[in-house]
């Protein structure tokens, strides 16, 4: 049985859905490596946001760049993240043709999702590819509309804060936590 399939499952008590392991960082862990590569950064505690759209009002007052993140997948299991501005209509056939993806991409199950990056859903982030669980990613693609953007924000690894960093900030992230970015037009990536 894969782990999709269910195995070895991290769940709350009561079964009310999956938790990050006991490995995952936290939000202090994640400021210290951002300190620690010289990132500047700006933290704003709000309510839990599970969605684009719960952000809206909170987000009125953050100016910058928010951001949508999809945990997908494609038919032969490989993995990805797309980080892409909040107001981006993703066209994941086009992402996935120019991925090289095996056959259609699909949104990853949130037990695999929180497996995977250590963050449980409505927290996905690219802050998440802090935790070594995140190399089993194939790739993360970062969308150039949310890159005209400074500064750009995404949840501290839970969804109860924003946290501010510049684009050019986002992109020495991700390459200090071992990815090169794939920086693509996410409306039109295939056309791109």
């Amino acid at each position: 049985m894969s782990l999709e399939e269910g195995e070895d499952r991290t769940e709350k008590p009561g079964g009310e859905g999956p938790v990050p392991s006991q490995e995952a960082k936290t939000r202090a862990d994640l400021f210290a490596f951002l300190d620690a590569l010289g990132i500047a950064h700006k933290n704003v505690e709000h309510p839990a946001i599970f969605t684009v759209e719960e952000g809206r009002d909170y987000k009125k007052a953050m100016p910058g760049g928010h951001s949508k993140n999809l945990f997908l997948k494609d038919k032969k299991g490989a993995l990805y993240l797309a980080v892409a501005l909040g107001e981006t209509q993703v066209d994941l056939v086009g992402l996935g043709k120019r991925l090289g993806a095996k056959g259609r991409l699909s949104f990853g199950k949130p037990e695999l999702m929180t497996a995977t990056m250590g963050v449980i859903p409505g927290a996905v982030t690219p802050f998440a590819l802090v935790n070594d669980s995140a190399r089993a990613l194939s790739a993360v693609i970062l969308d150039t509309a949310l890159l005209a953007h400074d500064p750009v924000w995404f949840h501290p690894l839970e969804n109860t804060a924003s946290t501010a960093v510049s684009s050019g900030d986002l992109v020495k992230f991700v390459e200090a936590c071992g990815f090169e970015p794939r920086i693509l037009d996410l409306a039109a990536p295939f056309e791109g």
